[in-house]
């Protein structure tokens, strides 16, 4: 079973370095209307696990996949991104806004063995979707090494 934890938003110094990079590519590649120019949102974040794999579901409604990068370091996997408000339709008075806009970094420790260049990130119906598949773990188990036999003398 893999076991996981989340890393609050404050606290993602070990990956700070690849956030800034992420939002330095976004703001060089990104509309102007996928932009969030100001503004931090927190994504709620579900973690489950089947036999295969380990599955990361992210709520994305609005959030284009252009604007969200996935990375997997050391077995931290970083989700980080843009969401832009929608965009203005004419002369509007908001009586209510509760959702949130802005960049956002959500980081997941994970432990165990993951394939990680068979994982895969989509979005579909709102949602983010990361399905890091699970490596056998081979620990403590035999393992056949075979015998030749060396036809020279020489070592």
């Amino acid at each position: 079973m893999a076991q996981f934890s989340f890393i609050p938003s404050g606290e993602v110094s070990d990956l700070a370095e690849d956030v800034r990079e992420i939002f330095e590519e976004l703001a060089a590649t990104l509309a102007h209307e996928q932009r969030a120019y100001s503004g931090e949102c927190h994504p709620p974040v579900d973690v489950l696990e089947t036999d295969d794999a380990v599955e990361i579901v992210m709520d994305a409604s609005g959030l284009s996949p252009d604007a969200v990068r996935v990375v997997f370091r050391a077995g931290v996997l970083l989700i980080a991104g843009e969401k832009a408000p929608p965009a203005p339709r004419g002369p509007q008075t908001f009586h209510l806004v509760e959702r949130e806009f802005g960049r956002f970094a959500r980081g997941v420790r994970l432990k165990g063995a993951f394939d990680v260049q068979a994982a895969r990130a989509t979005v579909r119906a709102g949602e983010l979707t990361i399905v890091l598949p699970k490596l056998a773990d081979r620990r403590g188990r035999a393992h056949r090494i075979r015998v030749t036999a060396k036809t020279d003398r020489t070592a």
